[in-house]
């Protein structure tokens, strides 16, 4: 079932999750010792994304060096098949524009549509390890807006290879990233409000935010998003904080801000346990406001920490 037609059907505010995938080498065991408790509360979907290749400079046996591509976080599709065969709830791969050709990314949506995924994320992705700014795969996508066109065209059944006839139509529910406390890189609220816009004009259904940990800047940008004529559903992401590193490394890496109370209280624990109670209690009094106000979705980010997520779905549900 698609995300939207979850929303649109559901009686009450759905329970969706975020993971990622294993690192090279290790089982898919340890996801579903991730996913195992979580379960319990029944979520519409779960969310796997995806990881670009990282340029590693390898030496060879004469001294000089030889530049490798390795993928630390292979999978995506793979544990999708295996999430929905599992557990059978819906399945989410991120699709990103870092490191892939559009042939790779038609490739990728060919596989996910043989296996029955009706819903991707569409999303720009990060720059890679060792660049300051994103660069984009020579024969791939600058933008997510040209991701979310490639995607729309497939459900359409036009291919990258013009001599395709009558393709098969997929028919995919596409999402993209919303960004409550605005992008990182856009100059304002306003312009980046816009390039959602543009992303929605080409196609997208839905958009699901990046985390917050203060819920007015997830209200304050529907709001906004509203006044800009955007009517499709904006999904809130919420995280636990879980340790005082994250105080500064959160904020850095998210464009995110970490209330005042939140950052005093947990600079007052003083144990590793204490830090999990300052995030859970912080993240369940946020997920009683929003179920409060009626969101359709609640999108939590488990990364690395689903007993926290858990014991917070235990109070609230």
């Amino acid at each position: 079932m698609k995300v939207t037609q979850h929303i649109a059907e559901a009686k009450k505010t759905i329970i969706s999750f975020e993971i990622l995938p294993p690192t090279k080498g290790k089982s898919i065991e340890s996801i579903y010792a991730h996913l195992d408790p979580l379960m319990e509360f029944k979520p519409a979907f779960v969310n796997v994304t995806y990881h670009r290749a990282e340029q590693v400079y390898k030496k060879r046996p004469d001294g000089s060096f030889e530049r490798v591509e390795i993928r630390k976080r292979p999978g995506t599709v793979g544990i999708c098949a295996a999430i929905m065969n599992k557990y059978g709830v819906e399945a989410i791969p991120h699709l990103i524009c870092g490191g892939f050709s559009k042939e790779e990314t038609e490739n990728a949506l060919i596989d996910l549509h043989f296996l029955g995924i009706k819903n991707v994320l569409a999303l720009r992705g990060d720059a890679a390890a060792n660049e300051k700014f994103f660069t984009p795969h020579p024969h791939g996508h600058r933008y997510a807006e040209e991701l979310v066109k490639q995607i729309i065209e497939l459900n359409n059944g036009k291919y990258l290879e013009e001599d395709i006839m009558e393709g098969v139509k997929t028919d995919f529910c596409i999402g993209v990233a919303g960004y409550p406390e605005k992008h990182n890189e856009a100059p304002n609220i306003d312009t980046d409000i816009y390039y959602l816009k543009r992303k929605l004009g080409f196609g997208a259904d839905y958009v699901t935010t990046q985390l917050f940990f203060n819920n007015e800047h997830y209200f304050n940008y529907l709001t906004r998003c509203k006044e800009n004529g955007v009517n499709v559903p904006i999904i809130p992401g919420v995280k636990p904080l879980t340790n005082k590193r994250q105080l500064t490394m959160i904020p850095s890496i998210f464009n995110v801000e970490v209330p005042v109370d939140l950052y005093n209280e947990m600079m007052k624990a003083k144990t590793d346990e204490a830090a999990d109670r300052v995030g859970e209690e912080w993240l369940l009094m946020q997920c009683k406001d929003l179920l409060a106000r009626n969101v359709p979705v609640i999108h939590f980010y488990t990364l690395g920490k689903p007993m926290v997520v858990y014991n917070v779905l235990r109070k609230l549900l």
